[in-house]
């Protein structure tokens, strides 16, 4: 008669968790230094202060260690959009506030700038990295067609494709802001985008609105 695995007590449960994390932490500094190519387990393994068995407990490998990175990048993105679209403002604003957010988190934490790297790099270890960006289309894709309905954006505009340029526009120009700069003048380039691009898309009786929506993603919500 077999008996049911036990379950962990909850503060073993919790240990690990937290060596999951900081091991996906340290990580993350070591992938955005020194690149997919040039990561050792062991230099992760030195950065998150755990032993290799620790570290292998929890990723069997160098390429599942990127892929949890790149998914606790998408899984940070997501949940501060989340926050936005939970303040309930206008559609348009969201999806600049969304971006404000996203270009924010990169300038501030590791672990973005190493799961954008990652999916730079990703043949390397032969992930497909299209799933956060179909995502972030399809969102963007929504936010649309809420902001034609609003009057802000054209009602001619194909929804679908101007969520794909604005997502295809912003990860080129935070790029070459990376390389250009490192990303120090990533605010005011993504500022130039939008100046660029909302003249296009909004509405004829909304053009005043084209300065307020870039100053807003350039310095935030006064409120």
């Amino acid at each position: 008669m077999s008996s049911a695995p036990l379950t962990p007590p909850p503060r073993q449960q919790e240990r690990a968790r937290s060596t999951r994390a900081a091991i996906i932490r340290a990580a993350a500094g070591v992938f955005e230094d020194h690149g997919y190519g040039n990561t050792s387990l062991a230099a992760v393994a030195a950065a998150a202060q755990v032993t290799k068995g620790a570290l292998y407990f929890h990723f069997a490998s160098k390429d599942a260690l990127a892929v949890a990175v790149i998914e606790e990048q998408h899984a940070i993105a997501s949940a501060d959009g989340a926050r936005v679209q939970a303040l309930g403002r206008p559609a348009l604003e969201t999806m600049v506030l969304v971006c404000r957010g996203f270009t924010l988190q990169l300038i501030e934490r590791s672990v973005m700038r190493a799961g954008i790297r990652l999916t730079f790099e990703a043949s390397a270890f032969g992930h497909d990295v299209r799933g956060p960006y179909l995502d972030w289309a399809v969102r963007f894709g929504e936010l649309s067609r809420t902001a034609q309905q609003d009057g802000d954006l054209r009602p001619d505009l194909d929804a679908d494709a101007f969520a794909r340029v604005v997502v295809g526009s912003y990860t080129g120009v935070q790029m070459v802001s990376n390389i250009l700069t490192g990303r120090a003048d990533v605010i005011e380039r993504l500022a130039d985008l939008w100046t660029m691009l909302l003249p296009g898309v909004v509405g004829a009786d909304r053009q005043e609105r084209v300065p307020q929506l870039v100053a807003l993603f350039r310095d935030g919500p006064s409120d």
